[in-house]
């Protein structure tokens, strides 16, 4: 108020010819509730100014400071059901917190709305070079089924990782991951450089439909897991073993020669079927060669989409709660909005720009475009005349 009428309290002003403008007291006490407890405040008001007075350290209506509002969809998705708040948040944040059940519901409200918006944002001005794909299942009180919420997180050029999709869809069917990805062409989406998923046929064929030039690469811990499936339990220390050294070669021959030797381990044993998974799909596992060493790490898996939401597959039975699959993805979304605000960045961001650009990799790293003969040729020629100073010879063309 004092920037605003540029003098302190009680403190008088040059005359000017501008109508006098005058503070008008304090307006009345409201309560606000800060993450160390609720105290009560009162804004100065002002008498005689053209446009209303708006403070940017409290602005009209709000009850809650930020880090308040952050922790409320953490802790309702973490078990604490809505008729809990007032009692758990009351002993936390002061008697008169203003946090009660139907608090939690006017911002379950709230969050839909917002997720909705979110989900029609125009993408035309990202530039997407990796992107990760997968799906979580939530079962909701009033459906006979699990509903798959389909998520798409990106690594954009300068290296940032956001979260562009959320949507339910069933059972990951290609039907389902199309329109998921239908969705994001039409918002102005271009199409990125990989992408990564785990074993589910809907989702390559979806990208055989709207994205047939990216490429594919399949995230290694699932299939290790589908592996490890088909052998007794005695064999699996040693195949895990044996399959990170494939995963983890330094080099696409190497990861070959790993794999015919694993191959050989379980036929050597009658366990056919485990080597029969590990080498179907086997191009969609080694096309993270094809790119920078440096974010291997990043492609070999889907870690950077299953992170954010290890604490919601771990409170899977919270979720039984919600009554329709919408109001389960609203409150989703919002943990992985919060989630998104800590994400770190992608390794080498200067590499991605790179990427981006078509650069070419063999076994992670990038290889110079050759010069053909004839262009070198050319283009000693040009050098060798630029130096004398002369002209081009007359090749017997001429223009009019």
């Amino acid at each position: 108020m004092t920037e605003v009428l540029g003098r302190r309290k009680s403190e008088r002003r040059p005359a000017i010819d501008s109508p006098p403008v005058y503070r008008n007291g304090q307006g009345k006490a409201r309560k606000l509730t800060l993450s160390c407890g609720t105290i009560k405040v009162r804004r100065p008001r002002v008498r005689g100014l053209e446009q209303r007075f708006e403070s940017r350290i409290l602005p009209a209506f709000v009850r809650r400071t930020k880090e308040v509002d952050a922790v409320l969809p953490e802790l309702y998705l973490h078990g604490l059901a809505a008729g809990d708040f007032d009692l758990a948040l009351r002993g936390l944040l002061g008697q008169d917190a203003p946090v009660s059940a139907s608090t939690v519901m006017r911002l379950k409200e709230k969050w839909q709305a917002e997720w909705k918006a979110w989900a029609a944002t125009d993408l035309s001005a990202l530039e997407p070079v990796y992107m990760w794909v997968d799906g979580i299942y939530v079962r909701a009180g009033l459906e006979k089924e699990k509903a798959a919420l389909l998520v798409v997180l990106l690594g954009l050029a300068d290296g940032q990782k956001v979260f562009v999709a959320l949507r339910p869809g069933h059972r990951e069917s290609t039907e389902s991951w199309s329109e998921v990805l239908r969705d994001l062409k039409q918002r102005g989406l271009r199409c990125p450089k990989v992408v990564m998923g785990d074993g589910h046929l809907g989702l390559w064929g979806a990208l055989a439909n709207i994205y047939p030039e990216v490429k594919e690469q399949r995230c290694w811990n699932h299939k290790i897991v589908n592996v490890l499936d088909r052998l007794p339990r005695k064999g699996q220390a040693e195949a895990k073993r044996l399959l990170r050294e494939i995963a983890y070669a330094p080099t696409l021959k190497e990861a070959e020669q790993a794999r015919d030797r694993f191959v050989v381990w379980c036929r050597a044993r009658q366990w056919d079927g485990a080597a029969t998974i590990l080498t179907k799909d086997w191009d969609r596992l080694v096309t993270f060669y094809s790119f920078p060493k440096e974010h291997w790490h990043h492609l070999r898996t889907t870690n950077p989409i299953e992170s954010p939401f290890a604490a919601v597959r771990l409170r899977t039975d919270a979720a039984k709660r919600f009554k329709k699959v919408e109001n389960a993805t609203a409150v989703i979304w919002k943990m992985l909005m919060i989630a998104e605000l800590k994400f770190r960045r992608l390794d080498a961001p200067e590499l991605l720009r790179e990427v981006n650009l078509g650069a070419t990799y063999v076994d992670g790293v990038r290889i110079k475009e050759a010069v053909a003969p004839a262009a070198k040729e050319s283009s000693a020629s040009d050098k060798k005349r630029d130096r004398k100073g002369g002209q081009p010879p007359d090749r017997g063309f001429h223009t009019s």
